[in-house]
């Protein structure tokens, strides 16, 4: 998968150490879609920006949710999140850090049409 190089990538272990709770925890958000996690050099691996103050983005799942429903696969939907979406004028999750989670939705469902 190729993304942005200036992506910051958090292994599972890192994210045990960050949220302060176990491997199987962490592996239950990533399982429910409250995190987005793709092989990346051969290890599970979620962008640093999908948290906030140290917890997984609240605004994320739905959006994951939209994207698993519009028929994109896990490294489809991890691609578009961390691509420029020229809609929005910068990455999605970029877009959803700074409060525009209802014009992310949009986007993304579009892309189920």
């Amino acid at each position: 998968m190729t993304t942005a190089p200036e992506t910051r990538w958090l292994t599972i272990p890192d994210l045990v150490d960050i949220l302060g709770i176990g491997v199987s925890k962490v592996r239950r958000l990533i399982e429910d879609k409250h995190l987005l996690a793709v092989k990346v050099d051969g290890a599970w691996k979620v962008p640093a920006s999908f948290l906030r103050d140290d917890e997984p983005l609240v605004e994320l799942r739905g959006t994951l949710l939209v994207l698993q429903d519009s028929g994109y696969s896990d490294d489809e939907a991890m691609h578009w999140l961390l691509t420029e979406e020229e809609s929005l004028g910068v990455a999605p999750i970029d877009a959803l850090r700074s409060g525009r989670k209802a014009e992310v939705r949009r986007v993304a469902q579009a892309l189920g049409f």
